[in-house]
C-alpha cells in the first residue's frame, strides 16, 4: 500500500514550485481555524458565500499577474484597466447602449491596452516596470475622460440582467461571480499547463535567450501573457460595475498590488519561470481570509494592509533566497567538474 502511494507523492513533489503551494495551503487552513475559533460566524454559510465572492476578483487579477510574472515581467496597469473597464461599460450603458454591446466594446478596449503592454515590453524592449507604469496612467486617464471626469449615474433597470450575470445571480447555489472565476481559472490553467503556449511562457521566464534559440517567439508569447492579464482585469471591471450599478473613476485602485499578493503568496516567482495557478487560488484565498477574518476581529483597515504587505514582502524574500541558493549550488557544482 505504501509503495502504491509513494509514486503519486513523488510525482506531486517533483512539480516545480509545489513546495511553497503546499506550505501556503497549510497556512490557509490554519488561518481559517484560528479565525473560526475567534468568531464562529466566520464559518457561517452566509459569510463563506460572501468570502468566496470577495476572493473571486482577486483570483482573476492574480491569474493575469501570474501569467506575466512567470514570463519574468510584471503588469502595473491591472488596477487601472479594472477602472477603465468599469467606466467604459457603465458610461455606455447609461448612454443607452445594450449591455452586451457595452461588454464587447469594453473587452476590445482593454485587450488593446494589453496588446500595447506586450509590444512595448517584448518588441520595443522597454523595461516592464516603465512600460506598464505608463499604460497604467493612460488607462486611468481613459477611465477619467470616459464620462467627462465624473462618476456615472446608475446603469438602470435595463442592465439588471448584466448585474445578475456578473454579480447577483446564482447558479447551482453559487454566486455567478464565483462561477466566472472557476471557469476562467480552468481555461487559463489548461492553457498554462497543457499547451505549447504555456510551455513557452515558462521557457521565457526561465531563460529568455535559451527560449529564443529554441525557436520560441518571444514577442508573441509575452504579448499573450499581457493579453490574458488585460482580459481578466476587464472581467473584474465588469464585475465591479455590476456590483455597484455605476461606474467610479477610482475603481481598481491598488488592485495591481492585490494581484501581486495573490501570485507571490501562492508561490509564483517574481524572477520568472516558476509558479502554479493552483497556488494563485491559495494566495487569493489567504488575502480574502485575512481581510475577512481581521475585519471580524475588529482590526482597522491600516492593520489589515500592514499584515498583507508584510506577508507579500516575506514571500518574495523567501523566493529570492531559495532561487539564489539554487543558482549558487549550480555554480559550485560546475566548478568542481
Amino acid at each position: 500500500m505504501g509503495t502504491a502511494l509513494e509514486k503519486p507523492m513523488k510525482r506531486l513533489l517533483a512539480i516545480r514550485g509545489i513546495g511553497q503551494v503546499l506550505t501556503v495551503t497549510v497556512g490557509l487552513i490554519l488561518l481559517c481555524i484560528v479565525f473560526g475559533i475567534m468568531n464562529p460566524v466566520f464559518f457561517s454559510s452566509r459569510n463563506v458565500a460572501n468570502l468566496l465572492r470577495q476572493i473571486a476578483p482577486i483570483l482573476l487579477i492574480g491569474i493575469g499577474q501570474s501569467y506575466v510574472l512567470i514570463t519574468g515581467n510584471i503588469d502595473l496597469s491591472i488596477g487601472s484597466v479594472v477602472g477603465m473597464s468599469t467606466m467604459i461599460s457603465a458610461t455606455m450603458m447609461t448612454k443607452g447602449a445594450l449591455p452586451w454591446v457595452a461588454v464587447l466594446v469594453t473587452i476590445l478596449s482593454c485587450l488593446g491596452l494589453g496588446l500595447a503592454n506586450g509590444l512595448l515590453v517584448s518588441f520595443a524592449k522597454l523595461p516592464p516596470f516603465i512600460a506598464t507604469l505608463g499604460t497604467m496612467t493612460i488607462a486611468r486617464g481613459i477611465a477619467q475622460i470616459a464620462n467627462n471626469n465624473y462618476n456615472t449615474d446608475s446603469i438602470g433597470e435595463a442592465a439588471q440582467g448584466f448585474r445578475d450575470f456578473f454579480y447577483y445571480g446564482k447558479t447551482f447555489g453559487l454566486y455567478n461571480t464565483i462561477w466566472i472565476a472557476i471557469v476562467l481559472w480552468l481555461i487559463f490553467n489548461f492553457i498554462l499547463t497543457r499547451t505549447r503556449s504555456g510551455r513557452h511562457i515558462y521557457a521565457i521566464g526561465s531563460n529568455v535567450e535559451a527560449a529564443r534559440l529554441s525557436g520560441v517567439n518571444i514577442v508573441s508569447t509575452t504579448t499573450k501573457a499581457y493579453l490574458v492579464s488585460a482580459f481578466v482585469s476587464c472581467v473584474v471591471g465588469l464585475i465591479t460595475t455590476a456590483t455597484s450599478g455605476m461606474g467610479t473613476m477610482d475603481a481598481g485602485n491598488s488592485y495591481e498590488l492585490y494581484a501581486v499578493a495573490a501570485s507571490v503568496i501562492g508561490g509564483v516567482s517574481t524572477l520568472g519561470g516558476q509558479g502554479l495557478l493552483f497556488g494563485t487560488v491559495i494566495g487569493a484565498s489567504i488575502w480574502g481570509v485575512l481581510q475577512n477574518g481581521l475585519q471580524f476581529a475588529g482590526a482597522p483597515v491600516a492593520i489589515r494592509n500592514i499584515v498583507i504587505g508584510i506577508i507579500v514582502v516575506v514571500s518574495v524574500l523567501l523566493d529570492v533566497i531559495v532561487r539564489s541558493g539554487k543558482v549558487g549550488k549550480k555554480k559550485h557544482s560546475s566548478t568542481l567538474v
